[in-house]
């Protein structure tokens, strides 16, 4: 292992380790104190960004709930290495805010089948020229509104009059410096003290972290804002519905590279063998063995999100050892032997924990013969098996599958046509597989 592949994880592992953050948190808290500033949160959204417009929906229920200095900006996302698929990613988005917004209870595309994009720069537009007034705030949410509920006819009226035609171009170019000065790059962010939280789907890390402080207004718990928790949680059934029987087998595309394929790992077990269901691993190269970039200020916001996911789900985690290069190849001949030997499953789960939980080089002979002797794997065989190169086409092919289907990154989840990327969506995957177990008469039966 290279040195900067040694040292960059423990340097990750080390910077976001809860006793540092523990500190910096108390450190940014006394600072607060100390110089009589309010609760600062702010917020980035972006007109055509739908997971926006889902965040939006709750932004004036948190400030009621929290005594907290709510800033709202108008911004977009940074494109280039941050956004690798971005085609991919805006069809992909409103399919999953479509869904999102039906289990949360909140009108998507109700007035139209799609939104009205040809007012987005005007929207955008009407909305910069309020920047600095009172009036910002709302109409910033009754523009998103407008446009992720396919209202045109509301769009046009709200759209920018001649004389603010241009000014949304600077005001979301302030908000993307203001945004990169504080270290990240997407939209539908919230920022505060130093930390960051995505949508809807973080929200209640912030929500946690300001009852911590005591910066309730109320002790009374909002309903709108549990509710959101409430939708993504779930139970499986205690034994295997007749129904599933008949399901088509859950695909998972996932990469022995990514934090979040690790952290799916245990809850993908927990929901196939809770449905009966026959689970069919798809590993493919990391992104940056695919010519993709990961750029700084991105790898340290997956860092400190997949380790904070890590403890909430308690999972084992934090002690990592990059596979780049060697290793994801000696993973990826591996696992075609153990798959061979009917030991994948055991194989891809044995050496997640490896790599995340105890830093394990798989790149070295020693490491990977600790994962294949977990797994049950024949030493010389494995060894053997190392020397081959027959893997590179079967990955290949199962990332032009995965593609095909309309995702470009792991862990994607895919049973039929339906795909569901990233691992907090499992909640919906199994919502999901409810359904199609559902015969009316409920799926245990």
């Amino acid at each position: 292992m290279n040195l900067g592949r040694k040292f960059r994880p423990l340097m990750l592992s080390v910077i976001f380790h809860p006793r540092v953050t523990h500190s910096k948190r108390w450190l940014s808290e006394k600072r607060r104190q100390l110089f009589g500033r309010r609760h600062v949160v702010s917020v980035f959204l972006q007109i055509d960004d739908p997971y926006s417009y889902i965040l939006s929906h709750y932004l004036p229920k948190l400030a009621e709930r929290f005594d907290i200095d709510l800033r709202l900006f108008l911004s977009e996302a940074r494109g280039d290495e941050y956004q690798p698929a971005p085609e991919m990613l805006a069809a992909y988005a409103v399919a999953d805010c479509g869904r999102l917004a039906s289990e949360l209870g909140i009108r998507f595309l109700d007035k139209g089948r799609s939104p009205p994009t040809e007012h987005r720069i005007g929207l955008s537009d009407a909305v910069a020229s309020l920047v600095g007034s009172e009036a910002f705030d709302s109409e910033l949410l009754q523009a998103l509104a407008a446009y992720w509920r396919g209202d045109s006819a509301a769009a046009a009226n709200m759209s920018a009059t001649p004389e603010a035609k241009g000014k949304a171009r600077d005001v979301i170019s302030n908000a993307q410096k203001l945004q990169k000065s504080l270290g990240h790059y997407n939209s539908a962010m919230l920022h505060y003290a130093g930390e960051w939280y995505w949508g809807v789907d973080r929200l209640h890390y912030l929500m946690d972290r300001l009852s911590e402080l005591g910066a309730i207004r109320s002790s009374a718990a909002d309903s709108t804002l549990a509710s959101i928790r409430q939708v993504m949680q779930y139970s499986l059934p205690v034994k295997p519905p007749n129904a599933a029987r008949k399901l088509p087998p859950l695909e998972f595309f996932h990469s022995p590279r990514s934090p979040y394929s690790y952290l799916a790992l245990k809850r993908t077990h927990d929901i196939v063998d809770a449905f009966g269901l026959q689970l069919v691993l798809r590993p493919v190269l990391p992104m940056v063995m695919r010519g993709m970039k990961v750029p700084q200020s991105k790898l340290l916001y997956i860092a400190m999100d997949t380790l904070r996911e890590a403890r909430r789900l308690g999972v084992a985690y934090g002690k990592l050892a990059d596979p780049m290069g060697p290793g994801v190849e000696r993973f990826m001949a591996v696992y075609q032997y153990a798959e061979s030997e009917h030991r994948a499953r055991d194989f891809v789960f044995h050496a997640g924990v490896a790599v995340w939980a105890e830093a394990t080089d798989v790149a070295t002979d020693e490491g990977m013969r600790k994962v294949t002797g977990r797994t049950g794997l024949f030493w010389p065989d494995v060894k053997k098996a190392m020397q081959s190169e027959d893997w590179r086409s079967d990955i290949e092919a199962n990332r032009k599958s995965m593609m095909d289907s309309g995702s470009w990154g792991v862990p994607t989840f895919r049973m039929g046509q339906s795909i569901f990327w990233g691992q907090d969506r499992d909640w919906m995957l199994v919502r999901h597989i409810e359904e199609l177990c559902d015969s009316g008469d409920g799926i245990l039966v």
